[in-house]
């Protein structure tokens, strides 16, 4: 199979297109002729050599992949309600960058109806991180507020629809004053550009001084401190990556006297079992709100497979709003 593997760790052109053997399915595994990848932060981290896969997984990057089943365990196929030949989209913890990837039943949904392969592609990794961390981690309510680092983001992008769908409010942060403006677009009511606003002072504003119920958190750092700051009573921060330093300082005070929460997670290294409670969720509670309409994937670039090094550098100029994905036809 061809596939898109790290040559050593560097730039985005250490990305380069070699042949590998077909992957094998192990028990509770399919086996899928993949369509198309979506391009993920982590990718980038992998590529650069500072987010090493977890243990037995594939050190081929990629973690969300959509196709075709081909292959697998037949009675966990069967079990699950699929068949060779069904169109699915998957979590998958290494791999994605390949014409054959392997996925374990659990982590698999159906591509749900109305959209593209290039569209389901765009789905897994994402809806998967927002699920984990803002509904079930941050535990957001209808009518509560959330606080999104990071609006224009594939993350950023998935938190806004879902949030909104779901009955939240939803303001965040953006680096120009065109992703805020894609941001509303999208429907984030308050879109905020950090470079050259306050987003403590607008947060505090846009809420009449309540502040926001959960803050999904990219950056970290001294953001934490700050985000403190424009955090409701029972606030929760999630925080899902530590773009801007590992290092955080807070007025601990406030967390006694507000009863406040500050949390975190990683996706990538957890069970099969956990990531499957996960997709259950999102086929019962997200996938028909995709089927209806009400939710889409936003999708900025598509490369065909070969150009994942101009992809990966379109990643880390952090000019697009929303997902990059690699089409494994083209």
């Amino acid at each position: 199979m061809r596939a898109i593997e790290i040559k050593s760790f560097g730039a985005p052109e250490v990305l380069v297109e070699c042949t590998r053997p077909d992957p094998v399915p192990a028990a509770g595994e399919l086996l899928v002729q993949v369509t198309a990848s979506g391009i993920n932060r982590p990718d980038v981290l992998q590529r650069k050599g500072a987010y090493a896969p977890p243990p037995g997984a594939s050190d081929l990057p990629g973690l969300e992949i959509a196709g075709t089943i081909i292959g697998g365990d037949a009675a966990g196929l069967a079990a699950a309600g699929f068949r060779l030949g069904d169109r699915i989209c998957a979590l998958v913890a290494g791999g994605g960058y390949a014409e054959r990837c392997t996925a374990p039943i659990a982590q698999c949904l159906p591509v749900p109806a109305g959209l593209s392969d290039i569209e389901a592609a765009a789905l897994p990794e994402t809806f998967f991180t927002v699920w984990s961390n803002v509904f079930d981690r941050g535990a957001l309510q209808p009518g509560e507020t959330l606080l999104v680092q990071g609006g224009s983001s594939g993350i950023g992008v998935t938190a806004i629809a879902l949030a909104k769908a779901l009955g939240a409010k939803v303001l965040v942060t953006a680096g120009s004053d065109d992703k805020v403006a894609a941001c509303v677009a999208l429907g984030a009511d308050v879109g905020i550009n950090y470079k050259t606003q306050d987003f403590v002072a607008e947060v505090n504003a846009a809420t009449g001084g309540r502040g926001a119920d959960v803050v999904l958190d990219m950056v970290a750092g001294d953001y934490v401190a700050r985000e403190v700051q424009c955090l409701a009573d029972d606030g929760r921060i999630v925080i899902i990556a530590v773009q801007g330093g590992i290092q955080s300082g807070f007025h601990a005070g406030e967390l006694l006297r507000r009863r406040l929460t500050i949390t975190g997670s990683t996706l990538r290294p957890r069970s099969v079992a956990f990531k499957g409670a996960i997709a259950a969720n999102l086929r019962a509670r997200v996938w028909p709100l995709i089927e209806s309409g009400q939710v889409k994937p936003v999708i900025h670039t598509v490369f065909p497979a070969a150009q994942a090094a101009a992809a990966h550098a379109l990643m880390e100029s952090s000019t697009h709003v929303g997902k990059i994905v690699l089409d494994w036809t083209a």
